[in-house]
């Protein structure tokens, strides 16, 4: 165990954003935590949404304290899954709570939300945002957003099978024999890797669409069929492997040669997402008039404005017999194994923060650069200063 005198405390509270039900650490997390040099001290209740009482994390070693407050003002460090910024309304309260040189770690959506930051900075904290983590290979055990799009695109094809018409496996009977259900991916990050893979494992057939020609091979490799559409896609790939915004002409040629495409499939899942900027318009009202009765489209870029056109947020939409799921935060669905890839993520993005028990901030290193939001009372960030001063600085999203 570390001595407590020269321990850092790391914070974990309830989340507060409706409907969140993961928790930033949980208990198996306490004690390599510990022999980092971080004391642990959880709100009472903040792991029973995601499957884990107090006692857990007593039992790892951790303190159990029942006011929010008393949390602010013992730790040193705090985690949250949801941020002021990714939590706007619910999160005002906790800016009170905080204390001048604390640390905030967690999701914050600083490019959507910019204007939080400032408020961060203003109540003189010290915030990271996991979302704004490059993609390297040193940070890859801490990518939370890898980790929470690999749940997403798990759950949104048991979405897809269990509001579809029909089964998703090809089935020899004796009543005859049963198509498999046609399955369209768009987007192959992270989540379309996982719903081609989990659709797959239902027996569907499967088709997969991005504009990166490079993410052909994995698609392949999973057992599906890349869709090649002619179009020119050579700088359609942006900084850190993540897809670039591209123009409206680029995407009016693609949703032109996609409506074809789209006809043909019994389910779409649609997971383009740029990040910090409303999600492209890939699928539009004309194309899921042309899909067959009983079609199913889901959209997993409904918290960013959606990929299809007749999406809307939080909601079922039926357009001439299409269904059209737009479900919001899909990981807090799961939140037993999303709270422990979550959690993982923190844990190690800690122990890359904290040497020798002392939470050290070298602007040299990559990842504590791009994280970096708020220090000494400023906005720190240069994607987030411009997102806030449009135009102002040199900095910008790459």
């Amino acid at each position: 165990m570390s001595d407590e005198s020269n321990s850092l405390t790391v914070g974990v509270v309830r989340e507060t954003f409706p409907g969140e039900s993961r928790v930033a650490l949980i208990p198996d997390l306490v004690p390599a935590l510990d022999r980092s040099g971080l004391r642990v001290c959880v709100e009472s209740g903040a792991g029973r949404a995601a499957g884990h009482l107090d006692d857990e994390y007593t039992s790892k070693g951790a303190e159990i304290l029942s006011d929010r407050k008393a949390i602010f003002e013992r730790a040193d460090i705090i985690t949250q899954v949801r941020g002021l910024g990714a939590n706007p309304e619910a999160g005002q309260a906790d800016v009170g709570l905080m204390r001048k040189g604390q640390t905030i770690i967690g999701q914050l959506d600083p490019l959507t939300e910019p204007q939080t930051c400032q408020t961060l900075a203003d109540a003189g904290v010290t915030s990271f945002s996991l979302e704004l983590l490059p993609r390297i290979t040193r940070a890859q055990s801490m990518d939370v957003l890898s980790s929470m799009a690999t749940i997403a695109g798990y759950k949104a094809v048991l979405l897809a099978a269990d509001h579809l018409n029909r089964m998703f496996p090809l089935l020899m009977t004796a009543a005859g024999t049963l198509a498999p259900a046609r399955v369209l991916i768009i987007g192959v990050g992270v989540a379309g890797l996982q719903a081609i893979a989990t659709a797959r494992r239902l027996g569907a057939l499967v088709s997969a669409y991005d504009i990166r020609p490079a993410v052909r091979e994995q698609v392949e490799s999973l057992g599906a069929k890349f869709v090649e559409l002619d179009m020119d896609t050579g700088e359609a790939e942006g900084k850190g492997g993540y897809a670039k915004a591209m123009g409206e002409e680029f995407y009016k040629r693609q949703r032109e040669l996609m409506a074809e495409v789209c006809a043909g499939h019994d389910v779409i899942i649609t997971t383009a997402a740029v990040p910090g900027k409303k999600a492209p318009i890939l699928v539009t009202a004309e194309m899921v008039r042309r899909m067959g009765p009983g079609s199913l489209i889901v959209d997993l870029a409904a918290e960013r404005g959606g990929n299809v056109e007749l999406t809307k947020t939080g909601e079922t939409v039926v357009e001439n017999d299409v269904t059209i799921l737009g479900p919001e935060n899909l990981p807090s669905s799961v939140p037993y194994h999303a709270s422990q890839m979550y959690g993982k993520n923190v844990q190690t993005f800690l122990q890359h923060l904290v040497k020798e028990g002392q939470l050290q901030i070298d602007t040299e290193d990559e990842i504590t650069r791009d994280t970096l939001i708020t220090r000494d009372g400023q906005v720190v960030n240069e994607r987030v200063k411009e997102a806030l001063n449009p135009g102002s600085s040199g900095g910008g999203a790459g």
